[in-house]
């Protein structure tokens, strides 16, 4: 498939307002919103740019942040698909929670499937005429030093720009930062990302991983 090629760009306000459920929204949405608050958080979300796109969201230091992390999903009421490893889906684990999780937009990645990750998904996104997806670059709760980098391959495949959320304990808050539309220059690209997580640190801000991209695929 013959994709153009994106320019460099970031498109990020200057401050992004806070989000609430707006008149008519869904029970859903409403209860999802109402537990972030009850439990501190507020929302930053200012829209998405375009029909597809892929969400980095970090940095993803507790399990905690699973549970944020949907409940913002949900909050937005938008049908935001979210990756999840093969266990989570697979086995007796896989045969008592799976069907919810996929019910929530979990989808599974099978790192042994011919095409890779990278392939599965772009498949997938292809096929959908609207479809964003939500990804934690990490891959662990545990410190990095660097990030997975199938996010950015699979962004540059379908030609899709790459949504920057982040976690903020600290601030307990949660939010959309801004949109990077990838270049091709993965360090110019990965700096622009950092900028946009500036100042925004996890439950466990020891264990957040150096924001620059792992050299293979994966």
């Amino acid at each position: 498939m013959n994709l153009p090629e994106p320019a460099a760009g970031v498109t990020a306000p200057d401050v992004v307002p806070l989000y609430s459920p707006p008149p008519g929204a869904g029970w859903k949405s409403r209860c999802a919103h109402a537990a972030l608050r009850a439990f501190g958080w507020r929302l930053r979300y200012a829209g998405l740019p375009g029909p597809k796109g892929v969400i980095v969201a970090y940095p993803h230091t507790s399990n905690w942040d699973f549970f944020v992390g949907i409940a913002t999903i949900w909050t937005l009421g938008l049908p935001i698909r979210w990756v999840g490893k093969e266990s989570l889906f697979t086995g007796w684990f896989g045969t008592l929670v799976g069907p919810l999780l996929r019910s929530w937009g979990g989808r599974p990645v099978f790192r042994d499937h011919p095409t890779g990750m990278v392939g599965q998904l772009a498949a997938h996104m292809n096929a959908e005429p609207w479809c964003w997806l939500a990804l934690s670059p990490e891959g662990t709760r545990a410190r990095l030093d660097y990030w997975r980098s199938g996010f950015y391959h699979l962004a540059r495949s379908i030609g899709a720009p790459v949504g920057v959320a982040y976690l903020d304990y600290p601030r307990r808050e949660v939010g959309v930062a801004g949109f990077v539309k990838l270049g091709g220059d993965a360090e110019a690209d990965m700096r622009a990302i950092a900028r946009l997580l500036e100042g925004h640190h996890g439950l466990h801000p020891q264990r957040g991983s150096t924001i620059r991209l792992r050299e293979s695929a994966d």
